[in-house]
């Protein structure tokens, strides 16, 4: 099937074919013939198979067919993290133009002026995250109630993101007459709740297996120990020469760390995640896409917004804790039918991470040894003993292992004494400037009090102060 057979008009059909698309994905081929024909849709696709031009097309087609005031946006797409606002945007106004409409986005962690003034000139289609759209109706620089289709992209993950208030209160202030799409990469039962609010009559699209990952990424694990993650992540980005490579972080602070490392060790990279500004997020990822940067360490939160062209390795240094974000975080690459490499690097302790990951997918992830790093691997001969490899043990030499034993036990004796020294905390020790078995001479006297004639005239018989000083060479006075 080609998309003159889906009902498009000719400036979109020139469009595609000046991207150089003839043949639309199973999702696009679903949907563009139902939103044409007036049905609300729920849809769930893979990330990576074309859904943004499945509602973006008969979006655009459908209003050009009337025309607007131009004052206020007759269609709203709502995405859940910057990133991917941008990147609908993008899509949406490369088709908008050629029809003559207009379309903007507006978005949170930058100044809302600018995006004030864009607004007042007219749009047709507005992209928006819900905070920011939000605090421009409240300001009453953008009226909803003329909205003809409402659009949810990523609809899973902005309820993961915990936008559920923020859809009610937006759900408030559009019209009940309106087309509605939702497009969600899973079907949990909140999406199935709101889809049963939202949608009237819904055609429902479902293009590929529940929670499974493109065949185009191949996917592989190495088993390594926590300490040893990054020197094999190093080893593995020089030796094979890896060009551009997305790392997955379980936090923020490991993203910066991980980058800084990769950095001082002469590799090109940067962190990405949301206590960035987004000039900064902009700039990252516009050097990524480029080339200037080879290496982008970022968290889940870019898993959904990442839309990167021939990007041949996603890294979970981190294992995810939720088993769908696994599915989300591959799907970086392998886009658009090209393949892709998906690199797993598991720890002891994500070892029930990694069985419910495989048990989503139903299927194991290939074990890869890498020798000298991953756990059970064999040891390069250079290495005369490596602790907590079976083969390293077995193979090192007896008076060899004895030393580093005998260097185990001594330091695990000073660490002891150490805290020996310390004490416990319990109590105070004696008070190592006083001297022992020196008693008060008036042992048993309580002390004078402060103000009293005792006090005083002790007091005063000591001199005090800079004026009371003898200077070098000066007799005391008689």
């Amino acid at each position: 099937m080609s998309f003159d057979h889906l009902g498009l008009g000719v400036e979109l059909l020139k469009a595609l074919n000046a991207k150089g698309y003839t043949a639309p994905s199973p999702i696009q081929a679903l949907a563009i013939p139902a939103i044409l024909d007036g049905q609300d849709i729920l849809a769930r696709a893979q990330t990576g198979t074309g859904k943004t031009d499945a509602f973006a097309l008969p979006l655009v087609e459908i209003l050009s067919r009337k025309t607007g005031s131009g004052r206020h946006p007759r269609a709203l797409v709502l995405t859940p993290t910057r990133e991917l606002a941008l990147q609908v945007a993008e899509s949406i106004k490369g088709y908008a133009r050629r029809l003559a409409m207009r379309c903007t986005v507006v978005y949170g962690g930058v100044r809302i002026h600018p995006q004030i003034a864009r607004l007042r000139r007219g749009i047709d289609i507005l992209v928006a995250t819900p905070g920011r759209l939000l605090d421009l109706a409240g300001r009453r620089h953008l009226y909803l109630s003329r909205i003809e289709f409402l659009v949810f992209d990523e609809a899973d993950r902005m309820l993961d993101l915990g936008f559920s208030e923020e859809i009610c209160e937006i759900l408030d202030l559009v019209p009940a007459e309106r087309r509605t799409m939702l497009f969600s990469a899973t079907y949990t039962q909140q999406i199935r709740n709101l889809a049963g609010r939202m949608l009237k009559d819904p055609k429902h699209i479902d293009v590929t297996p529940r929670n499974t990952a493109a065949e185009s990424v191949v996917q592989k694990l190495h088993l390594v120990d926590r300490s040893n993650k990054r020197t094999l992540l190093i080893h593995l980005i020089t030796r094979e020469n890896w060009s551009r490579v997305l790392i997955f972080t379980r936090t923020k602070h490991g993203a910066n760390k991980l980058a800084e490392k990769l950095a001082a060790q002469g590799i090109s990279a940067a962190a990405l995640h949301s206590n960035k500004s987004q000039s900064c997020r902009t700039r990252t990822l516009k050097g990524f896409r480029n080339g200037e940067i080879r290496i982008l360490v970022g968290t889940d939160v870019a898993a959904r917004g990442l839309d990167i062209s021939d990007l041949p390795y996603v890294v979970n240094y981190d294992m995810p804790g939720i088993p769908e974000d696994y599915v989300h975080r591959i799907g970086r690459t392998g886009r658009a039918g090209v393949s892709g490499t998906a690199v797993s690097l598991v720890s002891q302790d994500e070892r029930n991470h990694l069985q419910a990951i495989e048990k989503l997918l139903k299927q194991k992830i290939p074990v890869v040894k890498v020798d000298g790093y991953t756990e059970d691997s064999d040891v390069p001969d250079f290495v005369l003993l490596r602790p907590d490899s079976a083969s390293s043990e077995k193979r090192a030499d007896k008076d060899l292992k004895e030393l580093v034993a005998r260097r185990n036990a001594s330091k695990r004796r000073s660490r002891i004494r150490k805290a020996k020294t310390t004490g416990s905390g319990k109590s105070p020790g004696p008070n190592p400037k006083s001297r022992p078995g020196r008693r008060n001479e008036k042992a048993g006297k309580k002390p004078p009090r402060s103000g009293s004639r005792a006090s005083q005239s002790s007091n005063q018989s000591k001199p005090r102060g800079r004026r009371f000083q003898i200077r070098r060479g000066q007799k005391p006075e008689q």
